[in-house]
């Protein structure tokens, strides 16, 4: 008895160290990080109202995106297109190191392509930044491998909290975005503290943040819930949409045959031959655009797949950005096109698409089921959090992040190794499917014979 008494003091004294030392060190990254952002965020914001007060600022896009590629491909060639990505990457292939020289390479390529009007977002590069800053950390101190790993999320948490100024969405964010269908909750608290302490920080430099509440009655409507569902399945194959246009774009960039600098010029000049014949209003981070759609302004049905080229084009030819703020436009702009076709709330299906893209794209329904709450009130969540699972399952197992590493089904009838990263996975069914298309064809072809 009084040996286990004695394993229980034991045990309990090791989890308030462990505690008190992910308290200290979660909160340390969260300082750092949102510093680094702010003064990211303040160095854009800047740019990007000097840059814009020419009237045809973004001829210059073909030139930055060229230079982009040179920059990084001799000093950091790990900061190339959206950042997010590199970091699982990172944290799955190479033991969650990251290099700072990521940062001041990472820093100055986004900020030149967004502020000449690269279809990118400003959250990637947060998440990369914060990532590195992380990392350098652990380095300096000789931190585990386990220990980096956990700052390495703490930083991707804070980069986030920082740009969104939703903490307790980033924080879970972090956790999830790495394994397709897992949460890693060992690293749950110290991602929440980094992230909090991140958003204050930023909030305290300045960094503004703007939200949408919306109403939705309390008591259950069943129209809704119908066209709740309708509209998850559309988000799902936007979703789908969006990551076959991206992994498109980058095979054609690949094959192209062709000095990297000439492909990225080449790459420019078609996105503002596009701006100058038709609008610029696809160009750069969007956000007006984004709260034009969730104030209910009416919009053009096709914007959600402009937007998709443009984004996949800018990132594919040299753009440096990250993904998930293109997505936010990519959602509110579907999800207003959805309600005008039905002649429903434009606002309420903005938000509903905003956040069940990032649900479906990035794999990641319960940090799109928090954020949907964060920005838009808690009203709209039992619908928000409907559209986010239908689109997460429509999207199958494909991803934004090709890194990500599969960790739970979605579904009994397609076949998948655990552990195995989406960009390497195949489509394979189970028997009982197999049979069931195979006499679907079988059928099929009689028909047609008929005919």
């Amino acid at each position: 008895m009084q040996s286990k008494t004695l394993q229980t003091v034991t045990e309990e004294s090791v989890l308030v160290v462990s505690l008190f030392k992910w308290i200290i060190l979660a909160s340390i990254i969260g300082a750092v990080v949102g510093s680094a952002t702010s003064f990211f965020l303040f160095l854009l914001d800047l740019s990007i109202s000097k840059v814009s007060a020419f009237n045809y600022f973004y001829f210059g896009l073909p030139f930055i995106l060229a230079l982009c590629v040179f920059v990084s491909s001799r000093l950091s060639p790990d900061s190339q297109g959206h950042g997010t990505e590199k970091v699982i990457r990172a944290v799955h292939r190479f033991k969650s190191n990251v290099r700072l020289r990521i940062v001041p390479v990472k820093l100055v390529t986004t900020i030149l392509t967004i502020s000449f009007g690269g279809s990118v977002g400003k959250e990637g590069p947060c998440a990369q930044i914060g990532a590195a800053l992380s990392s350098g950390l652990a380095k300096l101190f000789k931190f585990s491998v386990e220990d980096r790993k956990k700052l390495v999320i703490c930083g991707i948490s804070a980069g986030f909290a920082s740009v969104f100024g939703s903490p307790i969405a980033a924080a879970i964010f972090g956790v999830e975005v790495l394994f397709m269908g897992n949460l890693l909750y060992s690293v749950l608290l110290p991602s929440f503290i980094s992230g909090m302490v991140s958003f204050q920080i930023s909030h305290f430099f300045g960094v503004e943040y703007h939200y949408s509440f919306l109403e939705v009655s309390s008591s259950f409507d069943l129209k809704l819930f119908l066209y709740t569902v309708l509209a998850g399945i559309f988000f799902g194959l936007i979703c789908v949409l969006l990551i076959e246009i991206m992994n498109l774009s980058e095979n054609v960039f690949k094959k192209i045959t062709m000095i990297p600098e000439v492909k990225a010029f080449i790459g420019g000049l078609l996105i503002v031959l596009f701006s100058y014949f038709f609008t610029t209003q696809y160009l750069g981070l969007g956000l007006d655009t984004i709260a034009q759609t969730l104030a209910g302004v009416s919009i053009v049905w096709y914007a959600f797949l402009i937007k998709i080229i443009l984004t996949c084009m800018t990132l594919s030819f040299g753009g440096s950005g990250g993904v998930l703020t293109p997505i936010f436009f990519i959602g509110a702009t579907a999800g207003a096109s959805f309600a005008q076709v039905f002649g429903l709330n434009s606002s309420l299906f903005a938000s509903f698409g905003m956040v069940s893209l990032i649900g479906g794209a990035a794999n990641t329904p319960v940090a799109a089921c928090v954020l949907a709450i964060e920005l838009f009130g808690s009203s709209i969540a039992p619908y928000a959090a409907l559209a986010i699972v239908i689109s997460f399952f429509m999207t199958g197992y494909r991803s934004i992040f090709p890194s990500q590493v599969l960790s739970a089904q979605k579904t009994q009838s397609v076949i998948f190794k655990k552990r195995e990263e989406v960009e390497s996975f195949e489509t394979h069914f189970d028997y009982k499917t197999r049979r069931i298309l195979a006499s679907g064809r079988s059928i099929a072809k009689k028909f047609i014979k008929i005919k």
